[in-house]
């Protein structure tokens, strides 16, 4: 289950004694539990009613006597247990000894004034385990896990929409290639843009650029893009920002590797009839960077990618053995490549 259906069956007060809560989307695992809390419990009851707990500082065995406290001056309790690794296949690092009979004996017979939750942050659960299946079977299992490309680049649509303001698919596709698919760090960046741009406004890719933190992959990518454009000036630019950032020049050069590689990877499976899409699932990139890396493709011929990368790859040689001093190996290779 997502939480939109789990939100809605909270509304129309429908609940299960026990929820698990799964996934590394920490803002869909804050955000289903603010739901459980708003939807069983009054304002008032809060202080008295709803416990959190650690599962690695806190027996497990306490937190069942807990669930199985009556109420104080309320219907119901929520009852949260964070860092339910048992629940998975992870090896057990907690620093307090756990009787997990005490959780499944509970579970057989839940207390029908006590809500349970289990957090855990991790990507799937372990099924083999007969309390899992348990859980599967009696309570809600929902999974927060991260956006893919196309739910994010709807999300932040629909988020556009609630700003009242406008982002087109291109920009909402360069959003999620700058920021990621986590959803409290796109939260925060589509806000700032919507504060930006003002009611009505338009959220377009230069004001991406101006406003969103440039990654070291983004400096890679135009410093790259300036060499095939035999814009050196600038390409020699980006490098001196970056070298007075403390980069690594050894870093730098493998970025321009990968960089190199993607575009060579593009543009043979392009040769070969791929999409854009396809070309995304078969190397493992963002639909953003194959359409970029797709536009640097057509100015090359596959034996210039090739002598390009082979070319790295003798500079690479050349820091490792200290033949010559790293920052002006970087210079020179930079200049070759925009001859």
């Amino acid at each position: 289950m997502s939480i939109v259906p789990l939100q809605k069956k909270l509304k129309q007060k429908e609940f299960s004694p026990y929820y698990v809560l799964y996934g590394t989307e920490s803002y869909i695992i804050e955000q289903a539990i603010s739901a459980i809390v708003k939807h069983s419990l009054n304002e008032e009851d809060k202080d008295f009613n709803f416990s959190v707990y650690d599962y690695m500082e806190t027996p497990i065995q306490a937190v069942m006597e807990d669930a199985e406290t009556l109420p104080f001056m309320g219907d119901r309790r929520v009852v949260v247990v964070k860092n339910a690794y048992f629940l998975t296949g992870v090896k057990d690092k907690s620093k307090v000894e756990h009787d997990l009979a005490t959780v499944e004996r509970y579970i057989q017979n839940p207390a029908d004034f006590t809500l349970l939750v289990f957090v855990v942050p991790a990507e799937k659960l372990d099924e083999r385990k007969k309390i899992v299946k348990t859980l599967k079977k009696s309570g809600e299992l929902i999974a927060a896990t991260p956006l893919s490309g196309d739910s994010a680049v709807e999300w932040i649509k629909d988020r556009a929409i609630q700003r009242q303001v406008h982002i087109d698919t291109d920009a909402a596709q360069y959003l999620t290639a700058k920021v990621g698919n986590e959803l409290m760090a796109l939260i925060q960046e589509m806000d700032k843009l919507a504060l930006y741009v003002g009611d009505g406004g338009n959220i377009t890719i230069p004001v991406i650029d101006e406003l969103v933190p440039r990654t070291l992959e983004d400096n890679i990518f135009s410093l790259i893009d300036d060499i095939v454009h035999k814009k050196i000036d600038a390409a020699l630019r980006t490098f001196y920002d970056l070298a007075k950032q403390n980069e690594e020049p050894i870093k730098i050069l493998s970025l321009m590797a990968r960089q190199f590689r993607i575009i060579y990877g593009v543009k043979e499976l392009f040769s070969k009839g791929y999409g854009e899409k396809q070309i995304a699932g078969a190397l493992k990139l963002h639909p953003y960077a194959v359409k970029l890396a797709s536009r640097q493709a057509r100015l090359f011929e596959e034996e210039e990618l090739l002598s390009m990368l082979d070319r790295i790859a003798e500079a690479d040689y050349e820091m490792k053995t200290g033949k010559m001093d790293k920052q002006l190996i970087l210079e020179l290779i930079m200049l070759k490549m925009a001859n």
